[in-house]
């Protein structure tokens, strides 16, 4: 099938509705969408019956409301179109507004840090009218998934949807007020547009099933490296393997079909992973599209025999996963404001949008870092593979030339040209090369016309990074224009305030070599933070600065940012405690009785060497000397993890507890994996008892 014609086919999109919907009914959604309000009940109910009929024919039998709770997963909960069956023995499929526009799962049982009590069980979900529905296939058969907010009882979000809507609403409002000073009063709203590029690696099946550690964590907890691991750069951009590229087909048609515009496909660094990337959209739209990516990706994988893995870090020694998230502001009318034009020294809000950016990073820098707080980021960022853990701005040569005219003389006069890119191959057209070159180390870059945060980890969310570039983008906005709108003359004062901004928050710019140590030491002569673990960066969340910034945009209450640090506290406890137990269990069950038997197997070699008096056995003792020491150093190691985490496991105090894990056990999970890896590459192959790196990542 046509990619034209199959994409958006399982999609309740605007072409759909305005052929089902009568025409006042449509244009009374759209209002809601782009100016907000309520829907009322009888618009709704005419939406609703069509939006079942439509699913109807396409063999849904089943909807759902779904919606991202804080458990870094999406939830659903399916329900049958029928109603009670009439007198005839016939049912009616039905659904109505109000139960398209509410539904209500139990709010007890997901994440709350502490804003439910168990007993307190009332959520409701509230449709997501700007974000379009759509109908899932699967073993369940087809579902009408119709996307949707998560709250509490009492109000509060209990999910990641909630405070993304919020902080959109705050950026338009804060980005028309700034358009308008320069003249602007055609444009009506400023949407965040998300591009979200998405890294994983893909698995043979059986062989992840062969690997408590994948199966329970995600990662492999213990595992020696191949011969060859990303050494030759081969992989990367390479020729798609026959069976990785019969996967990408699939997953792209099914992303096609549900009006997801997957575009870009390709090997990445590390053997077996592999990137995928779709064109921007509107943010809430986007994040949800991210999560039906993931979905897809995994369900897929399943019916090729194979097993997508999300983590962060799942193997050590080669590259992680990241999730890169291209963010801008474009109005309504098309407007991107992150755009410089042909002359960026020229074009006076730009370089407003710019310096309040730079304002509000460096204002916020340590809550843009908590907003990518992950376990598995904890083992990813600053390796030489990810951003480090210091947040700072790349601009490019271009824009900081122009910048450090505007400081030092409060205006500029030039700026650097891009010229031409000479190959020196007379048949190759001479190309337009660009200003600036691109910067890979940079956490956050300027790329043209966006800025690219590419701290965010493979599995997560990418709504909170999203919160937050909305909410530090409208403070800085309203700010500015605070000062602005009484200026009596308005250029001079803007010129005064862009070099202002731009000379007090200099230090969030840097265009070096972030992955250096000299970088490091830099930033710590800058004042910057450095947030190396997710534990350090938690705190941001429930700073006086942050319940300020959240809780004046009405994007977060107190409460809400200080159930969300609960709930990352135990979320951290709760997967160090599985890694700490899993390893464990391996190590207790499977890799120290292999070492054992390889050990036996040795002690009969030597014994039956020596028994014919023609030799000494040198190899075979040299090789259990070595053998022994391992095994000994892992015995001791196993003992010392099993106490410490029982130790954690007795504290109730969650964020000393997260702290201890943090401090005491991954430090003790490292003690035990160092031997048992080293004893991988001693023992016979066919005694060890599961899969190797080599088997894993080089034979898919």
């Amino acid at each position: 099938m046509k990619v034209d014609v199959m994409f958006g086919e399982e999609v309740f999109n605007d072409r759909v509705m305005k052929a089902r919907l009568p025409r006042d009914v449509f244009e009374k959604l759209q209002l809601v969408r782009e100016e907000g309000g309520q829907l009322d009940l009888a618009t709704a109910d005419v939406i609703a019956r069509e939006m079942k009929d439509w699913a109807i024919e396409k063999g849904a039998t089943h909807y759902t409301h779904w919606f991202q709770p804080l458990t870094g997963m999406t939830a659903e909960k399916h329900d049958a179109f029928i109603s009670a069956p009439t007198q005839d023995g016939q049912v009616v499929l039905n659904l109505s507004g109000k139960e398209l526009i509410k539904g209500e799962p139990d709010a007890s049982s997901f994440p709350s840090g502490g804003i439910r009590a168990t007993f307190e069980a009332r959520g409701y979900t509230i449709w997501d009218c700007t974000s379009p529905a759509f109908v899932r296939r699967d073993e369940c058969g087809a579902i009408l998934v119709i996307p949707t907010a998560f709250c509490s009882y009492t109000g509060e979000a209990l999910d990641q949807k909630t405070p993304l809507l919020r902080s959109m609403e705050k950026v338009s409002q804060a980005a028309i007020r700034l358009v308008r000073l320069f003249g602007n009063t055609t444009s009506q709203h400023v949407k965040p547009s998300v591009g979200i590029e998405q890294e994983y690696f893909i698995l043979d099946r059986q062989k992840y099933l062969a690997r408590r550690d994948l199966v329970f964590t995600g990662r492999t907890l213990f595992g020696a490296m191949p011969p060859k691991g990303q050494e030759m750069d081969d992989h990367y951009f390479g020729t798609i393997r026959p069976r990785i590229a019969a996967y990408m087909h699939e997953v792209n048609e099914e992303l096609w079909k549900k009006g997801v515009p997957s575009k870009t496909q390709h090997n990445e660094v590390a053997p077996a992973q592999h990137e995928l990337a779709p064109i921007f959209e509107t943010a809430n739209v986007a994040v949800d599209h991210n999560q039906v990516i993931m979905q897809i990706l995994r369900r897929v994988a399943t019916r090729h025999g194979l097993k997508c893995v999300l983590h962060e870090k799942p193997f050590a020694g080669v590259n992680g996963s990241g999730k890169h998230n291209n963010w801008s502001l474009t109005t309504d009318d098309g407007i991107n404001l992150l755009n410089p034009g042909k002359n960026p020294h020229q074009n006076l809000q730009f370089q407003l949008v710019l310096a309040c950016m730079l304002k509000a990073v460096d204002t916020h820098a340590d809550l843009l870092r908590e907003s990518a707080a992950d376990v598995g980021n904890d083992l990813r960022l600053g390796a030489n593979e990810a951003p480090p853990a210091i947040i700072s701005v790349f601009l490019g040569e271009q824009l900081e030339e122009m910048m450090d005219q505007i400081i030092e003389t409060g205006s500029a006069d030039h700026i650097l040209k891009g010229g031409k890119l000479e190959t020196g191959v007379g048949s190759l057209t001479d190309v337009h090369k660009d200003a600036t070159d691109r910067n890979r180390t940079s956490p956050f870059a300027f790329t043209g016309n966006k800025f690219e945060f590419r701290m965010a980890g493979s599995r997560d969310s990418v709504a909170s990074p999203n919160v937050v570039l909305n909410a530090i983008a409208a403070e800085a906005f309203n700010e500015a224009c605070d000062e602005l709108e009484k200026a009596d003359d308005f250029e001079t004062a803007c010129r005064a305030l862009i070099r202002r901004y731009m000379s007090e928050h200099k230090r969030i710019v840097f265009n070096g070599n972030g992955y250096s140590d000299e970088w490091v030491e830099e930033a710590t002569r800058r004042g910057l933070p450095n947030l190396r673990s997710m534990v350090d960066a938690i705190p941001a969340l429930t700073s006086e600065k942050s319940i300020r910034l959240f809780g004046n945009a009405g994007i977060f209450t107190k409460v809400e940012l200080e159930s969300r640090a609960e709930i990352q506290y135990e979320t951290y406890v709760k997967a160090i405690n599985i890694e700490s137990l899993t390893m464990q269990q391996m190590a207790g069950r499977q890799f120290i009785p292999a070492m054992m038997a390889y050990a036996g197997e040795l002690g009969e070699q030597i014994a039956l060497v020596e028994k014919t008096g023609i030799c000494e056995a040198y190899v075979q003792r040299d090789i259990l000397t070595e053998l022994g020491r391992h095994l000994e150093a892992a015995h001791k190691a196993l003992r010392a993890l099993e106490k410490v985490t029982k130790e954690a496991q007795a504290m109730t105090d969650v964020r000393e507890q997260a702290n201890f894990y943090h401090e005491l056990v991954v430090p003790a999970m490292e003690e035990l994996r160092a031997p048992i890896d080293a004893a991988e590459l001693i023992v016979d192959e066919k005694l060890w008892p599961v899969p190797s790196y080599a088997d894993l990542i080089f034979e898919v």
